[in-house]
């Protein structure tokens, strides 16, 4: 197994959805350029090898796959770490593991010229939009039909509802790994020692904000590449407080959706809060490990909403007895149309398979490893997140208090879970980035904000050439 390092930052996120993922549109050239069959099939996802229990996509003995993997909060180490098990049981094969921050710029010639990866770890700001590319992925439903290397169906060993952030137009083109919780998260050591209550309305937020201000600290930060963060808890804010009209509205790109009441409730009171001083100036000007660090390290603010991934991102900048926490988003009032305890949670990091990659059959070998037992442990104890594989998180959370809350929350949740996929189905999050910091400074007030969101959303569905997805 290989090992190609190039520069990287760290990650920028969407997670939406799903999670993760934030996209550029390809140019039209890609879009038309399919690989495989109306279904995504290929010649190279069924393979030239003997088919087996251990060989379930027939991959050709003694081959080797390429895979390029988004090096963000989670790194890339975890798909090495499948690599040299995949390699010990395919003895001759090898596999290219190449970390990157650049998906989209450095796949898109791949993809053109018709050679791209085996597997690709679809994330990142610069990740590929799927609306783009659909036709030429693979569907990975036979991943979720073959059986794991524990010797059990795959689809058997992962928690429900794992297919449905990655499925499009009834095909699952991405198999998301991680299950990511998203959060506001905040010290439990520092509330503890102020005898400070993590905010549950935005109204709580903003007192909050007056006592941190006392002790010469603000409530929330950002960092320029994350400023989209407060996009993602404002979405699932509102989306608690006015129900599915609300997400709905936003997924289908309806006009005016950004007007909505709730969603303008929950943007009113996020910039009362920048009116009020409550942000840490100079985010637009920072690099967002930087400001992260801020926040986990020197404790500049009480809050910061991220991904769960954040623990893991930050564990060699945080501050000694930390004790990292999540809770729930913020709702306006008490009397929210979803309960307090509802969350904003989705399996992200979407790995695709492309069809015209030189060893499909290879590439789902590869993810097929890395949704083992063995493997997804691994995951969850060295990235402290869990991925969709049920029951490697043992009840102590390897002694991470983020994992443990991750647990409670999703425990408290029960089936009040949510999420969204259009800002990383159409693209839209680097064209926003531009916005929210520009809000988040105090430049822009909530009508601009408005305006501006309205404007990127109005464009991608006045665009013809942008396939729509009717989401019900």
């Amino acid at each position: 197994m290989t090992t190609e390092k190039k520069a990287v930052d760290r990650r920028t996120f969407m997670k939406g959805a799903i999670a993760t993922a934030s996209v550029v549109p390809l140019s039209g050239a890609l879009a038309s350029c399919a690989g495989g069959g109306s279904d995504g099939s290929s010649d190279n996802a069924k393979g030239t090898g003997k088919v087996s229990d251990k060989n379930p996509f027939g991959m050709a003995d003694k081959s080797s796959v390429d895979a390029v993997i988004f090096d963000g909060g989670y790194g890339t180490d975890y798909v090495t770490f499948a690599a040299t098990i995949m390699e010990k049981n395919h003895a001759g094969s090898t596999v290219k593991v190449s970390p990157t921050t650049k998906i989209a710029t450095e796949l898109q010639p791949r993809f053109v010229g018709g050679n791209p990866p085996d597997l690709i770890d679809n994330s990142g700001a610069d990740a590929i939009g799927f609306s783009t590319i659909l036709d030429q992925l693979e569907d990975l439903k036979d991943v979720l039909d073959a059986n794991s290397l524990e010797g059990t169906p795959i689809r058997d060993s992962l928690f429900g509802g794992v297919e449905e952030p990655g499925t499009y137009d009834g095909k699952l083109a991405a198999l998301n790994y991680v299950l990511t919780v998203y959060a506001v998260w905040y010290s439990a050591s520092l509330f503890e020692e102020n005898g400070w209550t993590p905010p549950k309305t935005w109204d709580e937020a903003m007192a909050l904000g007056a006592k941190a201000k006392a002790k010469n600290k603000y409530l929330f930060l950002w960092g320029k590449e994350a400023a989209t963060y407060y996009q993602t808890l404002a979405i699932g804010s509102a989306i608690k407080q006015g129900g599915d009209e609300v997400r709905l509205a936003l997924e289908n790109l309806e006009p005016k959706c950004w007007s909505h009441p709730d969603v303008q409730s929950v943007l009113t009171a996020m910039g009362d809060i920048v009116k009020a001083g409550y942000f840490k100036p100079g985010g637009a000007g920072t690099q967002f490990t930087a400001a992260q660090a801020q926040w986990s390290n020197q404790q500049d603010a009480l809050l910061y909403p991220s991904g769960s991934w954040i623990e893991n991102e930050m564990k060699d900048q945080t501050k000694p007895d930390f004790k990292m926490t999540g809770v729930q988003e913020m709702t306006v009032t008490a009397d929210s149309s979803m309960p307090y305890e509802a969350l904003h949670s989705a399996s992200g990091e979407p790995f695709v398979v492309p069809s015209k990659g030189k060893n499909a059959a290879g590439g789902k070998e590869l993810l097929r490893t890395m949704l083992s037992k063995e493997a997804a442990t691994n995951f969850a104890k060295t990235k402290l997140a869990p991925t969709i594989v049920k029951g490697t998180v043992p009840a102590d959370g390897f002694g991470s208090t983020a994992l443990v809350s991750q647990n409670d929350l999703l425990s408290a949740a029960g089936t009040d879970v949510f999420t969204w996929k259009f800002v990383d189905l159409y693209g839209m999050n680097t064209d926003q980035l531009v916005i929210w910091n520009s809000f988040l400074a105090g430049k822009a007030d909530t009508k601009a904000l408005t305006s501006g969101l309205q404007e990127i959303t109005d464009k991608v569905r006045e665009d013809d050439s942008v396939k729509k997805i009717k989401v019900t």
